[in-house]
């Protein structure tokens, strides 16, 4: 055993860790910089008197805006549906053509039926044969006073 006998059970619990030495970092070696591109460096001054030193950022620059083709959009958009009604025109032509011809088709078969029924109707009520049923008044016999009847 390598422990000191003064210290007590308490102290002989504590681990005692040693720090590992830290490796120095190689530094990357310079590359030589055109005099040109390195960026000045500005000063401030605050109003409280303290000076800040930096690089000075230059502004971002826009963009340039892009070329306007030759023709706008809304124009071609305008042209192109243009087109599109002129090629729906024909079948919109034929459509209100059927649409025609098929509510004549149905008022001609209305009519149709309709001439059949009271043909039919007709017949029923002027046939002399068929089933009679009621009473049967003889008018002959009738006599009409003063635009009365008593039968």
């Amino acid at each position: 055993m390598n422990e000191p006998t003064h210290l007590t059970p308490a102290t002989r619990a504590v681990e005692v860790h040693h720090p590992t030495p830290i490796t120095p970092v190689q530094a990357a070696p310079l590359v030589p910089v055109q005099p040109g591109s390195v960026p000045s460096v500005a000063s401030v001054v605050l109003p409280d008197g303290r000076v800040v030193t930096g690089y000075a950022i230059e502004p971002a620059k826009p963009e340039p805006p892009a070329a306007k083709p030759a023709v706008s959009r809304t124009a071609v958009n305008i042209a192109l549906g243009g087109i599109g009604f002129g090629a729906v025109c024909g079948g919109l032509f034929l459509l209100t053509a059927f649409i025609t011809a098929l509510t004549a088709l149905i008022t001609q078969l209305i009519i149709l039926a309709a001439v059949i029924f009271g043909g039919w109707i007709a017949v029923q009520v002027f046939s002399a044969s068929g089933h009679k049923s009621g009473t049967t008044v003889n008018i002959r016999k009738a006599t009409f006073k003063r635009n009365h009847f008593h039968g």
